[in-house]
């Protein structure tokens, strides 16, 4: 279930791992799981073109503190299906209630959760629990767009799809990384380069638009529940509008909680300042209850 390249001190992290699909619409939803009920739940999202393994440098932190960590495969991508006429985020909603309420009707996890969305995995948050603030008693945004403050200076991604050889195909993986996902050139190690290229070749959800709107700043009033949010200094999708940001999201949420800038680090925050990042999201979450 693990992939293979992890590094062997990384796999060993993160053996123990539990698999369970979930079902909506005929489309099977994969969920990897650390820990067992009753520990509180943490559900950790992806972001898009992503799989589970974005959080691959978190997981352990959060389980060897006493959490159960949740990270599904979001419909689209990975292991998961992409269910009929699914083209964006706001397709999502149903599918994470559907797969959170059949998890607790199999004993698999107990209570609501505390969701945890990284960039598209953000906005799915956002748009699940407006929809469905049973499932969670907060919400921790991660670099996430949608918010209205696109910056006009982000580097275009470039495609890798029609290109003839695995070498051309890797110096374009090596670009777009570097272009919105992390900060440093010496953050774009191996791990983060195998990481991307297995994860791009699983998405089945290429036109998604939405991020480019303001969706998530729409949504956020309408949630009951506490909202924090952790980005990385050099997020680029808001160079030099993250103080804009900073200062405008306590004024959209219903109940504010915590903000983090982590210094130096990108839009990948939680990978390229994995450590900074697991401290951040501890303080967020605040007590286990």
């Amino acid at each position: 279930m693990l992939p293979e390249f992890l590094p062997p001190d990384l796999a060993a992290s993160l053996q123990g791992v539990q698999r369970h699909e979930t079902l909506c619409q005929d489309a099977r939803m994969v969920w990897h799981v650390w820990g067992l009920a009753p520990r509180p739940a943490v559900v950790l999202l992806h972001g898009g073109s992503g799989s589970w393994t974005h959080w691959v440098r978190n997981i352990a932190a959060l389980h060897q503190t006493g959490w159960q960590v949740l990270v599904p495969d979001l419909p689209g991508f990975g292991d998961s299906d992409l269910p009929a006429g699914c083209t964006d985020v706001d397709a999502l909603p149903a599918h994470l209630h559907a797969g959170w309420q059949q998890l607790q009707q199999a004993g698999v996890c107990h209570g609501p959760a505390r969701v945890v969305g990284f960039s598209f995995g953000g906005m799915a948050g956002a748009l699940w629990l407006a929809d469905y603030p049973q499932d969670a008693t907060q919400l921790v945004l991660v670099g996430a767009p949608g918010m209205g403050l696109a910056t006009s200076k982000r580097v275009p991604l470039k495609g890798w799809r029609h290109l003839p050889s695995p070498q051309a195909q890797e110096a374009v993986h090596r670009h777009n990384l570097m272009a919105l996902m992390l900060a440093s050139p010496a953050a774009l190690d191996g791990l983060a380069l195998d990481l991307h290229a297995a994860n791009v070749q699983r998405d089945r959800m290429p036109r998604r638009r939405l991020s480019s709107t303001d969706i998530v700043a729409r949504t956020l009033p309408r949630l009951p529940l506490p909202v924090s949010a952790i980005f990385g200094e050099h997020d680029a999708l808001y160079r030099e509008r993250l103080p804009e940001l900073q200062a405008a999201m306590p004024r959209m949420a219903q109940r504010w909680g915590q903000w983090h800038t982590l210094a130096g680090a990108g839009h990948w925050v939680q990978y390229e300042a994995a450590k900074a990042f697991d401290a951040a999201l501890q303080a967020s979450l605040g007590a286990q209850d």
